[in-house]
């Protein structure tokens, strides 16, 4: 009689921790969706079909080289793509561009979720280079940003499937 009150604390201990663990799930499957979605909506675009390791004068400061480590990181990289994106006049990458917000605050709510410290800092002084290469080159700078950006998002990909580190 004494085990009716213990039984149904630990029955609501259960139901409580279960059902808290279900959104986060949630949330990386609806990232992994959304990285999926605009790998997809990077590869509509035809003139991407450059080596994502083609170099161009000026365009060193763009990520994608190199896998992402962590979750912060992956924020960071997201960050840095949608305000080059932003940048770019061609209406093909405007769409991306929303993704890419969407993919950011994705990326926060799972870093959060893990208790990773987050950089409070969104300060992006690596597209002062930018400018210069828009003007030298449109076509060549919006191919190397969204062969990058494919890579880019390729890897976190493969990262989400098998840790979570911060």
């Amino acid at each position: 009689m004494h085990c009716g009150p213990l039984c149904r604390l630990l029955w609501l201990w259960l139901c409580l921790f279960y059902t808290e663990a279900l959104p986060i799930q949630n949330v990386q499957g609806d990232t992994k969706a959304l990285i999926k979605t605009i790998v997809a909506r990077i590869n509509d675009i035809s003139h991407t079909s450059v080596s994502f390791k083609q170099r161009v004068t000026g365009l060193d400061f763009i990520p994608g080289l190199h896998p992402v480590p962590s979750l912060s990181k992956m924020e960071q990289t997201v960050a840095i793509y949608q305000q080059l994106l932003t940048n770019l006049p061609s209406k093909n990458v405007i769409q991306i561009s929303n993704d890419l917000e969407n993919l950011q605050e994705l990326l926060h709510m799972l870093a959060f979720s893990n208790n990773c410290p987050l950089s409070q800092t969104r300060d992006l002084k690596n597209l002062e280079g930018l400018g210069g290469a828009l003007e030298a080159s449109l076509y060549s700078t919006e191919v190397v940003i969204l062969s990058r950006l494919q890579q880019s998002l390729q890897d976190m990909l493969q990262q989400l499937d098998y840790s979570h580190k911060c």
